[in-house]
């Protein structure tokens, strides 16, 4: 989804900056996806964004080389079938699905206001239920206890860790923290919402998939939508003119949509918002 969301943006005019593990791999992919009818360019920058030292290395990158960003798209995504810790001390989920793209967006802020830009975050609306298989009865949209926003070191503790559920959880943290940039940013023109590009078939599902179902794998993703389709929730988002102005939203595809309570309550979004400035800033 990420090389069609830059791909469409490159044919549009665009400099596209890209932030990846694999600088040479993603260079010949988005030289693949882009061919020859783009109008703009892109660059590739190689960092790890699991990690903090990555995240941080990534934005210097950016603001050293653009004093403006007009538009920061969080793709950044990944599920993980067993609880493993970064080398950070962070659980992965927390580190790649939330901590990335706070990271990038707090780090960039000052382009961003230069550029009154928009910030898109690629959320999931697992945050709204985590059952894997949606079955008839209530959604158990996923929780978020304040006490564990003290460290982030207690987000998704290994005891208990229900992989689908730490995914959810990371999701939740980063439309939480979406809702938070919106207010803090709005007085300098910058937007910031989220969107759930819908079930889209890519290697996050796949290893979603329950053991059970998995012979029928080839099935299920073609009810899927496909990574193009996906990458329009997201691009709407980031260039529909009707858009400007529009933040602290929630979407899923192009519908406005509701989030748990606890991502509304100020108190909580200041408590993450300032655990995890420090994680980046001290």
């Amino acid at each position: 989804m990420g090389r069609v969301i830059a791909g469409e943006l490159v044919r549009a005019g665009a400099h596209v900056v890209s932030v990846a593990r694999d600088a040479r791999r993603t260079e010949a992919l988005l030289r693949d996806v882009v061919g020859t009818s783009g109008h703009g360019s892109f660059q590739v920058v190689q960092a790890d964004l699991s990690r903090r030292a990555g995240v941080l290395a990534a934005a210097a990158a950016i603001g050293e080389r653009h004093d403006r960003v007009h538009l920061l798209v969080n793709n950044a995504g990944a599920h993980f079938p067993r609880w493993e810790q970064t080398p950070d001390g962070v659980e992965r989920h927390v580190a790649v699905d939330h901590l990335a793209a706070f990271g990038l967006t707090h780090l960039l802020q000052e382009n961003l206001k230069r550029a009154a830009g928009r910030v898109v975050d690629v959320a999931s609306d697992a945050l709204n239920d985590t059952r894997r298989v949606k079955l008839p009865g209530r959604a158990r949209p996923a929780t978020l206890h304040p006490r564990h926003l003290e460290d982030l070191r207690l987000l998704n503790p290994a005891t208990g860790f229900v992989p689908f559920q730490a995914y959810a959880r990371a999701k939740l943290l980063t439309v939480t923290s979406g809702y938070h940039f919106a207010r803090l940013l709005e007085p300098h023109g910058v937007t910031v919402n989220s969107v759930h590009p819908g079930i889209v078939a890519t290697g996050i599902v796949d290893d979603l998939v329950p053991v059970a179902l998995r012979p029928l794998g080839g099935l299920i993703r073609a009810t899927m939508s496909t990574p193009r389709e996906g990458a329009c929730a997201a691009l709407r988002l980031a260039t529909d003119p009707a858009l400007a102005g529009v933040t602290g939203r929630y979407y899923d595809r192009e519908e406005p949509a509701t989030t748990p309570a606890v991502s509304h309550d100020p108190a909580v979004q200041q408590r993450l918002h300032d655990v995890c400035r420090r994680w980046f800033d001290d």
